[in-house]
């Protein structure tokens, strides 16, 4: 059974949260006009994000790139669909890699096992895969997009759909929507998606840090599973998203200009 066939179960009011989303995009570019970029993790909810800028006429633009963090721990699934991505928009995605020589030194650090033995070693090589590249990709950048939705995880659950960061904004367009509506959205598009969602993986990261999950599980309990979250940071991020950010009154929306 396919994840289409498992997890297309739309809310009642999907069309209105599909127009909300676009209208969210479009309005939050033309108020805070610039340079924007997307957040793909190649996982489902940014392969909907991606589609929803195209249905918002965001990437016609220069303004708007997608960008992918290439840790060299990717699944080949993962990676196969950058260029359906690119074919599909006519996009060139920026793929952003961790410097050889900070990788290196990480590898002497931590070893091929020291993720699984300490959190200290796993955050440090999230830290030098992926949150050092991030800060190269959003450089320049008035704000980011991402695929962040409140039931993913307590701490994304209290995220707001537009969020002012220390140095840029963050857009959330896709917050409300259930993993339902996801799916319901890539089915209706014939969205390409990662394969490794067929075989229960709801939440995909890097290979030695996902698997696959059981029936009853916590949609994030394939990442980072062998961690307890009873320290500083919750088990179950990176980094990418737990940066302090200030909620912002979302821009208005052409609908509620129009009344």
């Amino acid at each position: 059974m396919s994840a289409v066939d498992l997890y297309d179960k739309p809310s009642n009011n999907f069309s209105d949260l599909v127009n909300d989303s676009i209208a969210l995009i479009q309005a939050t570019q033309l108020k805070h006009a610039g340079a924007w970029t997307q957040a793909n993790s190649l996982g489902a909810e940014d392969v909907v994000v991606t589609h929803l800028l195209h249905m918002a006429g965001a990437l016609k633009t220069s303004d708007t790139s997608v960008f992918v963090l290439d840790t060299q721990r990717l699944h080949a699934q993962t990676l196969s669909l950058i260029a359906a991505l690119e074919h599909r928009y006519a996009i060139s995605v920026r793929v952003f890699q961790p410097q050889v020589e900070q990788v290196l030194a990480l590898v002497k650090r931590v070893a091929d096992n020291g993720i699984y033995e300490s959190k200290a070693h796993r955050l440090d090589c999230c830290n030098v895969r992926k949150m050092q590249p991030l800060t190269h990709a959003l450089a320049g950048q008035v704000g980011w997009i991402t695929g962040l939705r409140r039931e993913q995880s307590n701490t994304r659950s209290v995220a707001s759909s537009l969020e002012q960061e220390t140095t840029r904004l963050k857009l959330n367009p896709i917050l409300d929507w259930t993993w339902g509506d996801v799916w319901h959205f890539i089915a209706q598009h014939q969205l390409a998606y990662n394969p490794l969602h067929d075989a229960f993986f709801p939440s995909i990261g890097c290979e030695p840090c996902t698997r696959a999950i059981s029936v009853g599980e916590d949609f994030r309990a394939g990442r980072w599973w062998w961690e307890s979250s009873d320290s500083h940071m919750p088990a179950k991020e990176c980094g990418l998203h737990v940066q302090a950010a200030t909620p912002l009154v979302a821009a208005t929306t052409p609908t509620e200009q129009s009344t």
